[in-house]
């Protein structure tokens, strides 16, 4: 199929004004395909030829004013419109879509536990041929039209508001000017629950089997989305620009949410089957208000071509995360994003495949797709947090809300951005996106501390980078007489860098930390004496943003070969258990987990890593004991199924139904631990078919797949690996139950038994990308990869893949990207430093 362009995109949009698109949806067709008949109404600006974008699986007619146009004039994906001359036309296409199964276009699902199926879009980054013909870029905004004939009992939801006009059609209101990959469709029997706030319609929605859980947080989810929504009337002068809010929880979704205009699509996992934590909920939160940025950053406001995405994501990342703070009760979201979020940003930009914040150019909507990743994300967001930092909150506003008005409901550049900031401030704020967002990598900050005649210190930065930092210094006392190590706040320190001399900091602190409060985006180092304080003191910083900052720190260490990862082992055993904020005790088990023990500690050490990992796990089941830190336990007890080495305490947990003291296996647990006894050879196909038919649900099925790919038996995985890869096209697994079996098939402990996969993985690797797409070539990148073949055989299959083996580019980025995290531990297991 071809891709849009760079230059394409451009030639089209000085060619062409698109006015309005009537789209008439047909759901009742059948399980594998529905109608679509649209009117698209434009005018050219000159005599010229042009194409629309679409992939039908019947295309019955063209008519182009008034004009009958052979369908066989289809090219691919494009349907070429020749001899157009200047003035208005109007084009109208019949075709017969195909549902997807991958979570792209028109995804279809079956609801296992009632049989009811539901369907909704996904068109972003150019999936709209999908569904129904459009000029497919972001800067041909029109306004549309949409109506839809579904089965009887299902309710349809769209950007504008719906309504059922009878015998199952339904009509939306009209848009405002939108990007055609904003439009969204959302049909099936949902569970709705809706509201009002500020005289707009406000609505959550469900797959019905999923009602009770929704229902029991419908309180919480209406009155984050409220917070929010008040919170962005009072930073932004614009009010929300559309005509109603409607959040939609939906199966088998490919991102985390999309944030169409007025009907927000979310990963139905967000409805909280099981039991989760304080930090869990608060995710949901800050997606919540992410996508709810997206309202102006975005929707009202458009990149006009997908090398500014940043200018959508980076944006709402920030917002989200800042407005989370701001307006809700998980005033401590920064935490979070310091010791996960961040982490992902500061990974990908050490890459080969690292890219600027804001490109120069991105060539077409393949290479596109490939920048929806930790630099767009994380990195732009700790990038605006730094901006707002050295510009002012006030300034930073003030140019946003010019930026608004300036280009309502059109498209904007990064130019266009610099210049509303400009308007705003007296500061270069050109200079500073240069640095900022042109650029690639991480700087590295390194204290040194040097003792003048007069017993007083100052402090030298060394910068190994090219950016401007503001950045505060946390000076830290040890509490004298203090055995469990306490560390007193002393005084924070504002410091720019480059520093122009060095800074006096009095007498020597205990723990000196740059970055305190992670206001920039940067590797931080330690001096030798406060690296010892960090050792035997860590749990004593008073604030979790600090430890955030340095458990950061120490992770990064570990990834360039300047700490052993046995050494990052042990500040884990020795500091968590009286670690209190959740987001730092999830973030620094699940790198223990994940990385030290399953892939930087060579085999024969990792049983002794599993060991240090239960027994950490189970002091801080033990000291939840009480039930008052319900959270902690719960992430204790996960931690502890997962690294379980002997199958007994955990198979005595599922046999009884709960964990001595709680929690009581919920759904997730016992599929948890299920998968754990699978990998350990102590449960059968039995077991797992008896569990299934205890939870018959979508999630059920997923873990089902999970534990049967899990299982240490060669016929198993055979079985596995063809339902991944195997396929012809008509049994091909949905992408979650695609996604679910590489899950279970790959583990550490299975080495062996494994050993003959890893070199078939690139060659079907490469063939289910090429067949099934991209959304689930990355998937079979991203979650089927040999993860734990950590040696120089998988590293050279892999880069003859990329040499040789054609991957289509979604599954070539992702891959590339895996090789590279494959060198670098063979690096950090042989004690060698980063390149």
């Amino acid at each position: 199929m071809s891709v849009l362009t760079r230059d394409e995109a451009q030639t089209r949009a000085q060619l062409l004004d698109v006015h309005r698109y009537s789209i008439e949806l047909d759901l009742t067709t059948g399980d594998e395909t529905f109608d679509s008949r649209t009117v698209i109404r434009f005018t050219t600006r000159a005599d010229a030829d042009t194409f629309v974008e679409i992939r039908p699986a019947e295309l019955r007619s063209v008519t182009l004013d008034g004009h009958p146009l052979d369908p066989g004039i289809l090219d691919g994906n494009r349907l070429p419109l020749k001899d157009l001359t200047a003035g208005e036309h109007e084009l109208r296409v019949d075709a017969a879509m195909r549902y997807s199964r991958t979570g792209e276009g028109m995804h279809r699902f079956t609801d296992p536990t009632d049989g009811e199926a539901y369907v909704y879009t996904q068109l972003a980054l150019d999936d709209c041929k999908l569904v129904f013909p459009a000029f497919d870029q972001p800067d041909l905004k029109a306004v549309f039209e949409l109506s839809v004939t579904a089965p009887d009992g299902w309710t349809v939801l769209a950007n504008g508001i719906t309504e059922h006009l009878g015998d199952g059609r339904w009509q939306a209101a009209p848009t405002p000017p939108i990007s055609t990959y904003l439009v969204a469709v959302a049909a099936g029997p949902w569970h709705s629950v809706r509201t009002e706030h500020r005289g707009l319609p406000f609505g959550v929605h469900c797959r019905r089997s999923l009602a009770p859980y929704l229902d029991a947080d419908t309180e919480e989810l209406f009155e984050v989305t409220r917070q929010c929504f008040d919170r962005f009337h009072e930073k932004f002068d614009e009010p929300y620009p559309f005509d109603s809010y409607d959040q939609a929880f939906v199966p088998e979704f490919n991102a985390g949410a999309m944030e169409n205009p007025g009907l927000v699509t979310f990963r139905d996992e967000f409805v909280y089957r099981s039991a989760v934590t304080r930090t869990e909920r608060q995710t949901r939160a800050m997606v919540i208000a992410h996508e709810m940025a997206h309202m102006w950053f975005g929707d009202l406001v458009t990149l006009r071509w997908w090398d500014d995405i940043w200018l959508n994501e980076s944006f709402a990342e920030y917002m989200g995360y800042q407005t989370c703070a701001e307006a809700t009760r998980f005033s401590d979201t920064w935490t979070d994003f310091g010791i996960v979020r961040k982490a992902w940003g500061y990974d990908a930009d050490q890459r080969p495949s690292t890219h600027p914040v804001a490109p120069e150019a991105v060539d077409d909507t393949a290479s596109a797709l490939l920048n929806f990743d930790g630099i767009s994300y994380a990195k732009g967001a700790s990038a605006l947090r730094q901006l707002v930092t050295w510009l002012g909150e006030k300034d930073f506003l003030a140019g946003i809300n010019t930026h608004f008005a300036r280009h309502r409901f059109g498209n904007a550049t990064l130019a266009d951005f610099l210049d509303s900031l400009a308007a705003a401030t007296e500061r270069d704020v050109h200079a500073w996106a240069d640095a900022w967002l042109r650029t690639t990598g991480v700087d590295t900050l390194t204290p040194a501390v040097t003792r003048g005649d007069n017993g007083t210190y100052t402090l030298t930065v060394d910068h190994a980078g090219s950016r401007t930092h503001r950045v505060s210094v946390g000076l830290y006392d040890q509490d004298l007489g203090d055995d469990d190590g306490h560390l007193t706040l002393r005084e924070r320190l504002d410091l720019d860098i480059p520093q122009t001399a060095p800074q006096p900091i009095g007498k020597r602190p205990a723990l000196l930390l740059l970055n305190d409060g992670d206001l920039t985006y940067a590797k931080v180092r330690f001096d030798p004496e406060s690296f010892e304080t960090v050792r035997t003191s860590l749990a004593g910083l008073p604030d979790p943003l600090t430890r955030a900052v340095v458990w950061n720190a120490l992770r990064d260490a570990v990834r360039d070969g300047e700490l052993p990862a046995a050494a990052y082992l042990e500040a884990a055993r020795a500091h968590l258990p009286r670690e209190t904020d959740l987001a730092v005790v999830q973030g620094v088990l699940g790198f223990a987990a994940a990385q030290v023990a399953d892939r930087y500690l060579a085999p024969e050490q990792r049983p002794a890593a599993l060991t240090t990992l239960s027994s950490l796990c189970r002091d801080l089941i033990r000291r939840t004991e009480d039930g008052d830190n319900p959270g902690l336990r719960l992430i204790a007890v996960r931690h502890f199924i997962d690294a379980a080495a002997h199958p007994d305490t955990i198979a005595a947990w599922l046999a009884d139904g709960t964990v001595p003291g709680g929690p009581e296996l919920d759904p997730d647990l016992r599929w948890r631990v299920l998968g754990r006894l699978a990998v350990l050879g102590a449960v059968d196909e039995a077991a797992i078919a008896a569990e299934l038919e205890r939870d018959p649900s979508a999630t059920g099925q997923e873990g089902a797949a999970r534990c049967r790919a899990a299982l240490p038996d060669e016929e198993a995985k055979a079985r596995a690996w063809d339902a991944m890869f195997g396929g012809d096209g008509s049994a091909d697994l949905s992408n979650y139950l695609f996604i679910a079996t590489a899950h279970g098939f790959w583990q550490p402990e299975q080495a062996d038994l494994l050993r003959q996969y890893v070199p078939r993985y690139y060659k079907d690797a490469v063939a289910v990308g090429a067949r099934r797409g991209p959304a689930m070539a990355d998937a079979a990148g991203r979650h089927a990869f040999p993860v734990y073949a950590v040696d120089a055989d998988a590293l050279r299959l892999g880069e003859d893949c990329l040499r040789d083996g054609e991957p289509v580019p979604s599954l070539r980025r992702r891959l590339a990207d895996q090789l590279d995290d494959l060198a670098r531990a063979l690096r950090v297991r042989e004690g060698q430093p980063a390149d």
